[in-house]
């Protein structure tokens, strides 16, 4: 391409305007592949659509992020009627962003600038206006696919919520919480019976001893023992209770 390049730039020192627009679609082409590698350069066959070269953008992943349409003009005099022509050609090779590379600029613009959607620069503006270019299409891809996941995973979510699965699970945990419930209710019931039971029983063993040692106080009078538990404050304290 390089040695081409050589040749053509030699004839167009001395040939027609032709020549000249060649050499600089060429060195549009080299500077392309030169500084974005990871990029498709590809030129536009002649009669297929308007434009010079296709620039297929890859980002991270090798994911494709868009394609620019360049367009080169190597002219004395700026037309109008470039920008219309290379819209339609945008359109027809489905290109988010076209860029028009002309030797000749429009009036009011000193550098590079955007007029009716196209981009209009100079050739020496080619590098650093793709890189720009680029990496914007390489951020609203990555903020295209980030809103592509959140959208369906809300998606996934809202058929799981809605779905018969959902339910499912719902409803065994509650029958599981019921039956727990039900079971706690069952072993309440069983202490407190077996609580009362033995609330009577203790009652009737202290009734028993009482007695008992009241019989044995009256036959032994005050020569027996006191018992701790058993006297009369105790009693007495305990029927408060």
């Amino acid at each position: 391409m390089q040695h081409r390049l050589d040749e053509l730039k030699q004839k167009a020192e001395q040939g027609s305007q032709q020549l000249q627009g060649e050499v600089q679609e060429i060195e549009l082409e080299s500077l392309l592949r030169a500084n974005f590698h990871t990029d498709t350069i590809t030129p536009v066959p002649k009669g297929q659509f308007g434009g010079d070269v296709l620039q297929e953008v890859f980002g991270l992943q090798n994911q494709k992020c868009g394609t620019i349409l360049w367009e080169s003009k190597r002219t004395k005099n700026w037309s109008d009627s470039w920008l219309a022509k290379l819209r339609d050609d945008q359109r027809e090779a489905k290109a988010e962003i076209a860029v028009l590379v002309s030797q000749a600029m429009p009036k009011d613009l000193d550098s590079f600038g955007l007029i009716e959607g196209i981009w209009v620069i100079p050739i020496r503006a080619v590098v650093p206006v793709a890189s720009t270019l680029r990496h914007m299409l390489v951020e609203i891809a990555c903020a295209r696919h980030a809103a592509e996941g959140q959208n369906t995973k809300m998606s996934l979510v809202y058929q799981y919520l809605t779905g018969p699965l959902f339910r499912q699970r719902i409803q065994t945990i509650v029958e599981a919480f019921s039956n727990m419930g039900e079971d706690l209710l069952k072993e309440k019931k069983a202490i407190m019976k077996q609580w009362a039971k033995r609330e009577q029983e203790i009652e009737r063993v202290m009734q028993a001893t009482v007695s008992m040692y009241g019989d044995l106080q009256g036959i032994a009078g005050k020569t027996l023992q006191e018992v701790e538990g058993l006297d009369l404050k105790v009693l007495k304290a305990g029927a408060g209770e």
